[in-house]
């Protein structure tokens, strides 16, 4: 993910967003056939947000679904009860698949503004290029006191086979070539969230170790999942075979369990934050915080 430039310059991309339609157009042909079980994260996170927004004593009218890919976001809101209309937005027509929708430039929030009484953005933040301008479009579309939640993949999120594809590349060429794009923290979250002039911002996270027959079953998850490399700066040379092997190799010396299987990390970072409006609670002073996001969304939510 990236911030925003000094006033008066451009976001400098590093995110092909072409190259990131095509590998969620392949992975929803994958999802068709052989990739079943692979979207464990997003029916996670669908879970998660489902759970969050039960925390919330309120009713929204008017929701949206930004760029999440599957229809898991906009069915968890339908679901919980806490939404009248749910509309779901995609950069690209074949993620809709002819289901209702609304196509989009990548990066940008097709509401007018205070059109919106909840947005909702299950990963899909950490793949854009100037986050704090999408975060802006975000609180902007909101009505006052309207809420966004979110998650996106956070720092440490498939740390073992960033190291072993580093270790791979170095060892056999001397050098690397980026594969794996750079992730926030929460501290960065939660930074974001102000800078885009939420109130109420809240950042936490959640980490779970999946464990895999080998580097390649790990692989296979990841291109269903839409997940492998768009980075703008990536080789277009494709890697050659002996590369994944050793990293393979490495992978298995280095994060394998007794029973021979391998583990992976993914981190999420979820946020939240409420448009400004009058009847807000003011923010505490820095580092005072004792209560988690799910508390705080219940304490806003029995305000209204």
């Amino acid at each position: 993910m990236s911030g925003s430039p000094p006033p008066g310059r451009p976001v400098e991309p590093i995110f092909d967003h072409e190259a990131a339609a095509r590998r969620k157009r392949r992975a929803l042909r994958m999802a068709a056939t052989t990739a079943a079980g692979a979207d464990f994260l997003m029916q996670r996170a669908a879970d998660d947000l489902a759970e969050r927004l039960g925390a919330v004593e309120r009713r929204f009218d008017r929701a949206a679904a930004l760029f999440c890919t599957t229809p898991a976001a906009r069915e968890a809101l339908l679901a919980s009860g806490k939404v009248g209309a749910a509309i779901r937005v995609e950069a690209d027509p074949a993620l809709l698949a002819g289901a209702d929708g609304t196509v989009a430039a990548p990066e940008t929030v097709p509401f007018e503004p205070e059109s919106l009484d909840l947005a909702v953005s299950l990963y899909g933040l950490h793949e854009v290029n100037d986050v704090p301008g999408m975060l802006v479009q975000i609180r902007r579309a909101l009505r006052p006191d309207g809420l966004f939640l979110g998650c996106m993949a956070g720092a440490g999120t498939l740390a073992e086979l960033r190291e072993a594809l580093l270790a791979a590349e170095t060892e056999l060429t001397g050098g690397a070539s980026p594969r794996i794009f750079p992730l926030a923290d929460v501290r960065d979250a939660g930074a974001l969230l102000q800078r885009a002039r939420f109130a109420l911002p809240v950042a936490d996270h959640e980490t779970v170790t999946v464990r895999y027959d080998s580097m390649f079953s790990l692989m296979r998850d990841l291109r269903a999942m839409g997940a492998t490399n768009s980075l703008i700066a990536r080789s277009r040379r494709p890697a050659p075979r002996a590369l994944f092997s050793r990293a393979a190799e490495i992978y298995a010396e280095r994060f394998c369990d007794p029973d021979g299987r391998v583990r992976a990390t993914f981190s999420t970072i979820w946020m939240s934050g409420w448009a400004p409006h009058a009847s807000q609670q003011k923010p505490a002073r820095p580092g005072s915080a004792t209560v988690s996001l799910a508390e705080a969304l219940r304490k806003q939510g029995t305000q209204e």
